[in-house]
């Protein structure tokens, strides 16, 4: 069922890293009902490690949220999506340059939007596993974005990343819920990126698709045709579509040739978050930096089971 304009619950927007979640969040923001919040449950300080936007101790990349360790999790994440920020916390964690000036934009943005009935965007790839808990146990309206996996293992490979497996196969509950992730296990420790890059997107591909309550949304889809994507994702969230919304969205997405120019005006210290782009030009040869013979070899890794 599609939320209405009074909807007043939170908003996750999820994916794996390079899927195009703080570019979708950024443009649900724009309508000027939300407050961004960058990758909480990033264990990488900074965005993470901030007890001030969320009060609770991250120990995994794609941490695993379930009823069985909700206790952990379920005061921590109210806090946050009820924009209540934890200054004393904060303070006591992060004393940095930076980290003043970050308590002070998110501390302000948490009160200003508390009091003038905004509501909360998470915008967190971390969360990606754990998106139906954020969906029943918080109300959120999640948003997880899939992108094609040859785009997105090269896009991997192009900044050289890669995932250490024994991440997700060291949560057993995480294991119980999803066995699927099991299929990690052969390539534990491997440093072929592209094979575990493959491996990561199928098993999160398999995990999403088993998740009730939450919307799938292509990411190529959505860059290729932003406003009508991007109208229907505010439907979705309980978001209001004004003439501003699309005026911001229009201008950010579709600037002719693919040229830089003011279109969404980046503002605040995230070093993660999007950064302004032509939609349609981001898709512009997707395999960049692969073979064909790497193309075909992704194609078969996260082809049907």
């Amino acid at each position: 069922m599609t939320p209405g304009p009074a909807d007043a619950s939170p908003v996750l927007v999820t994916g794996l890293p390079r899927s195009g979640t703080s570019w979708t969040g950024k443009m649900l923001a724009a309508g000027g009902d939300l407050v961004y919040v960058n990758e909480p449950l990033n264990p990488q300080h900074p965005p993470g490690r901030c007890p001030g936007v969320l009060d609770a101790r991250v120990t995994h990349r794609f941490q695993y949220i379930c009823d069985d360790n909700s206790a952990d999790w379920l005061p921590a994440f109210r806090d946050t999506v009820g924009l209540r920020y934890q200054w004393l916390a904060e303070l006591r964690a992060n004393r940095s340059p930076y980290d003043l000036a970050r308590l002070l934009r998110y501390g302000v943005a948490f009160t200003h939007g508390r009091l003038t009935g905004r509501r909360a965007l998470l915008d967190d790839p971390f969360a990606v596993l754990s998106a139906g808990w954020f969906a029943r146990r918080l109300g959120c309206r999640v948003i997880a974005l899939v992108r094609d996996p040859v785009s997105f293992v090269a896009s991997w490979a192009r900044l050289g990343w890669t995932v250490h497996l024994d991440e997700l196969l060291d949560q057993p509950l995480l294991v119980r819920d999803h066995p699927e992730v099991l299929e990690l296990r052969a390539l534990a420790g491997s440093r072929d990126r592209a094979a575990t890059a493959a491996a990561l997107w199928r098993v999160t591909r398999s995990v999403l698709a088993g998740t009730p309550g939450i919307l799938l949304t292509s990411y190529e889809s959505l860059a290729a045709d932003p406003v009508p994507g991007f109208r229907r994702l505010y439907a979705y969230a309980g978001l209001r579509w004004t003439a501003g919304a699309e005026r911001r969205i229009v201008r950010a997405c579709h600037r002719p040739g693919g040229r830089s120019g003011a279109g969404f005006a980046w503002s605040g210290l995230s070093r993660t978050a999007y950064r302004r782009m032509d939609s349609r030009s981001a898709l512009a040869d997707p395999a960049r930096g692969l073979t064909p013979q790497d193309v075909a070899r992704v194609r078969a890794l996260t082809s049907g089971p």
